[in-house]
């Protein structure tokens, strides 16, 4: 009963993609069904993603590969989220970026100056492209003292052949090397992307619904007040609960399942 009330009282929901609403390149069962209840009833939703290797655009598209219609303005990126931030902090500084080439676009587009050559700022994002070299001088910047933002703090990227190094894993490598970790870190379940959030939508943040697969991501922005809801149809098993410290309002098997709790919610 607690969990009808509380998605009763929910204005905006927030969705993870990976390993919620599909997982690789496969849709995971009941993900249309969602959007469409969402959609028939007037309630706004986004897609939150720590995954700064890819832009909105490339979402967009990959969703029309999946077969689902989400307008780019519905996509929110921890990229996305670290531009934010750093036109509050940082507006006028020189970037090095730790990125994938959509990343560094996504910087550019917010009108940031990308750099090797003395920058102001290291930034590193989850690269898929990454290479020794760019470790190397991440590194460098890093050991002088250079203020040091990450995207995100993801461990592993959820794919259908199993998990892939994410940028977490890359944070311990600079660790080891450097005695540092990053100065800020942008992504969930961190404050500066809730509070880009609450900009961009315009709700409370007790007001929005987190759904997702990962306890220390998604599940853990229960702390700033946000409702959550666990999906296990990613990398979050039902015992993995019983080691954590972050607990979801609301727990189902996938999507679908969320699907059968909003509509129960709904009807009152």
């Amino acid at each position: 009963m607690e969990s009808m009330e509380k998605l009763r009282h929910i204005r905006c929901f927030l969705m993870d993609m990976d390993g919620t609403i599909y997982l690789g390149n496969q849709l995971l069962p009941g993900a249309q069904s969602w959007l469409d209840l969402l959609n028939e009833n007037g309630i706004p939703y986004y897609f939150l993603t720590n995954n700064s290797s890819r832009s909105r655009v490339e979402y967009t598209e990959k969703f029309t590969r999946l077969g689902l219609d989400v307008p780019q303005e519905q996509i929110f990126t921890s990229g996305e989220a670290t531009a934010i931030y750093l036109h509050q902090h940082f507006a006028d500084a020189a970037l090095y970026v730790v990125g994938t080439p959509a990343l560094m676009t996504e910087f550019e587009r917010n009108g940031f100056e990308l750099t090797d050559n003395d920058p102001d700022v290291a930034v590193l994002g989850f690269d898929t492209t990454l290479t020794y070299d760019k470790l190397w001088k991440l590194c460098v910047l890093v050991t002088a003292g250079k203020p040091y933002i990450a995207t995100h703090p993801d461990i592993n990227c959820p794919t259908e052949d199993g998990f892939k190094p994410d940028i977490g894993s890359m944070i311990e490598l600079v660790a080891t090397s450097t005695g540092r970790r990053p100065d800020v870190i942008i992504g969930k379940p961190n404050r500066p992307i809730v509070d880009a959030l609450v900009q961009k939508t315009g709700f409370a943040v007790e007001e929005h619904c987190m759904i997702g697969d990962r306890l220390y991501t998604d599940i853990a922005l229960g702390r700033w007040g946000m409702t959550t809801a666990l999906v296990l149809s990613g990398e979050t098993q039902v015992e993995d609960l019983t080691r954590s410290e972050y607990q979801p309002d609301i727990l189902a098997a996938d999507i679908a399942k969320m699907t059968e709790l909003l509509k129960k919610a709904l009807k009152g």
